[in-house]
């Protein structure tokens, strides 16, 4: 087990971050809404439309470093990228971690899985997303559970309470056609007495199984969206305390850079650059207030 001496300390401001983004996820008149990010840019743009909270994508950080993704991208990178996310902005940060950077079912490492959240904490992310997808058809509900309860167990020796978002993929990864309702009701309460704090089920945007399932389920529930899918408030009046967009803010930046790219590169046209940020807002961006003497 990860000592007490190889574990950092909290870093300033963390426990209060913390604190925040729990009650984020608390019943109230509107629900927690995260346009995902990857890269520090992204997310002082996220921050500055209003933001109360920032979450990661590991999609778009595997494709803004070139690796598909599905656990394709090294440990070291994914969690790189988020000490820069986090460094830039004072908002809550919660990271996307895959299935742990540990390695797949058939080898998966838990002293790699420490050595995630251990990173994640020195970071000063305040929350994670674990997913079950790696498994065929997912990883057992056991063994998906004892990881959760590593992740838990690190983050209680640090002394931070570590938002755990548990991602069941019953839904979204199409293996339990007839039964994905009832796997995810197995699933949930095995994820929840192992430690985690809120059940995440992507791939479902149909309002009476959401709203069941937030019935059903005794955590916050959050529901991945998109072009299609119900608004903020039909989510929110079907039971959904979080909704996140996970990859879809990065599709959408990298459409318009396809654009630009063939109007320029086709007719030399620039008319799809009308409307971008100027330089100075972009520096702006990362212009912090100096202390003063």
């Amino acid at each position: 087990m990860t000592t007490s001496q190889s574990l950092p300390a909290p870093v300033p401001a963390q426990p209060v971050k913390a604190a925040a983004f729990r009650e984020l996820h608390a019943e109230g008149p509107a629900p927690l809404v995260l346009v995902n990010v990857w890269d520090a840019a992204s997310a002082k743009v996220v921050e500055e439309a209003g933001a109360h909270a920032l979450a990661t994508s590991s999609s778009a950080i595997s494709w803004s470093l070139g690796f598909p993704d599905g656990n394709q991208l090294p440990q070291a990178l994914a969690m790189g990228a988020l000490s820069r996310i986090v460094a830039a902005t004072d908002l809550p940060v919660t990271a996307d971690i895959e299935t742990g950077y540990a390695g797949s079912d058939g080898a998966f490492d838990d002293a790699m899985l420490r050595q995630t959240i251990v990173a994640v904490l020195a970071s000063g992310a305040i929350g994670v997303n674990i997913e079950d997808s790696d498994g065929e058809p997912l990883t057992d509900v056991a063994e998906q559970a004892r990881r959760i309860g590593v992740i838990r167990a690190v983050a209680e020796e640090a002394g931070v309470r570590l938002f755990i978002n548990a991602r069941t993929d019953t839904f979204l990864s199409g293996r339990f056609p007839d039964s994905a309702y009832d796997e995810t009701l197995r699933r949930a309460p095995a994820y929840l007495a192992a430690g985690a704090d809120g059940i995440f089920v992507p791939g479902v945007t149909d309002l009476h199984i959401l709203h069941e399932l937030s019935r059903r389920i005794p955590a916050p529930l959050n529901a991945l969206a998109g072009v299609g899918a119900p608004s903020v408030g039909e989510l929110h009046d079907a039971g959904v305390r979080r909704i996140s967009i996970g990859g879809n803010t990065a599709k959408a930046a990298y459409a318009t850079v396809s654009r630009v790219a063939a109007d320029v590169l086709g007719d030399g046209n620039w008319s799809e650059l009308a409307g971008a940020r100027s330089h100075a807002e972009m520096d702006a961006l990362f212009t912090r207030a100096r202390p003063r003497e």
